[in-house]
Order: C-alpha cells, then structure tokens, then sequence
C-alpha cells in the first residue's frame, strides 16, 4: 500500500480519473447520449482540465523540491476545488422547487461575445433553466450528483498528497 500511494502515483492517478472523466462527458453523454453541456458543465469540465493539467506537471517531472512539489498540489487542488463547487451549485439548482428556477438565458457563447467575463461569470453562477433540468441519471444521480461525488474523491486523493508532501525528507 505505502508503494501505491507515493506522491508520483497519486498524480498519476489524478491524470487517469481526468483522462476518464473527460472521455465520459465527451465520448458518452455527449456524442452517444447526445447531451450537450450546460454553462456550468462546461465551467466544471475546466475546473478538472486545470487540476489534471497540473497533475500531468508534477507526475511527469516528479520534483524533488517540497516547494514546488506544494505549488502544483495548490494548482490542481484550486482547480478541481473550482470544479466541485461549481458541481454543488449545479446540484443546488437543480432541487430548486419548479417555480424558482431561473429562466432560460441566451447561451454562454452569446454572453462571452457580448459580455465583460466578470458579467459572463455572474451570468452562469446564478444558472439557468437548462441547468436545473436532469436529462440522464445512473443510479438515481443526475451528472451534477456523480460529478460532484468523483470531485469530493479526487478532494480525499488531494488529502493524502498533501500528507505525502508533508512527510516527505526533501
């Protein structure tokens, strides 16, 4: 087990849960499923691209350096942070009683051509209609639900990297 978790197969591992997560929302829901993602499925997406770039980083290179080695655990743990809450702010809008659902918007490509990114950010916080509706479940969990359920495992492995990092002699 010690050989498992050690720092570089971690971050490996992070990569490969990116690699996976990405290939399901991409390959699956929506070439096979036909579902295009919502504002706030493409904002989580990023968060996971950002913490698996910064994953990459560190397991290609394995640093020596504590430093640098909690520089690239900050990165990837800002961005699948970003990516989880986002994932709970989905969710949240998506049990919202019918009534106090906000109304269909435009479309994200209308608000970053039209709009400054501080508004565009705004604009997809506070959702939409097409982000409280549930079109696909598994096991009784709309994607918003697995998606933050994968987001809140890969924040456990961040725990053990930094435990890594803390205990290491470098």
């Amino acid at each position: 087990m010690q050989r498992l978790s050690t720092y570089r197969n971690l971050q490996i591992l992070l990569v490969v849960m990116t690699v996976i997560g990405m290939s399901f929302a991409l390959f699956f829901l929506q070439r096979y499923m036909g579902l295009s993602p919502c504002p706030l499925c493409i904002f989580q997406r990023i968060g996971l691209m950002v913490m698996g770039s910064f994953a990459l980083i560190a397991a290609l290179f394995n640093p020596k350096s504590k430093a640098v080695r909690l520089v690239l655990w900050l990165g990837s743990l800002l961005g699948i942070g970003w990516a989880a809450g986002v994932a709970a702010r989905h969710v949240w809008l998506q049990h919202l009683p019918a009534d106090q659902v906000p109304s269909c918007g435009p479309g994200l490509d209308y608000w970053l051509d039209t709009l400054p990114m501080s508004e565009v950010l705004n604009q997809v916080f506070a959702g939409s209609g097409e982000c409280a509706s549930i079109d696909w479940t598994f096991l009784g969990f709309s994607i918003p639900e697995q998606s933050l359920l994968l987001f809140s495992l890969l924040l456990i492995v961040h725990i053990l990297i930094l435990v890594r990092i803390l205990k290491s002699r470098l």
